[in-house]
């Protein structure tokens, strides 16, 4: 026997996410899940995985301000010489590393 595709949709979701809201917030989804042609519950995940997409891709992605670019830039192009403690940390890892 072969599922329906809503049934086969259905056996795919299996996580539960419940919240309270006041009467006139859910008047308002209600409002704008209609606008967009969608039930609420349909409204109120696709409007949470966008907001969630767009929080995670924001955190994860690096601004840097015209200075930082500078800033970045110039260690690139003009590095400071390795220390003398890091010349010796370099000999000892070869030094470990080889035996």
């Amino acid at each position: 026997m072969e599922l329906s595709t809503t049934a086969a949709n259905k056996a795919k979701k299996n996580a539960r996410l419940e919240a309270r809201v006041t009467i006139e917030q859910k008047h308002l989804m209600e409002r704008a899940a209609s606008l967009r042609g969608q039930n609420l519950t349909e409204f109120v995940v696709a409007v949470l995985s966008e907001a969630a997409t767009q929080i995670v891709k924001d955190r994860e992605s690096i601004e840097l301000t015209d200075r930082d670019r500078q800033v970045f830039a110039d260690a690139l192009l003009n590095p400071v010489p390795p220390s003398d403690r890091a010349y010796a940390d370099a000999q000892w890892y070869q030094q470990l590393m080889h035996k």
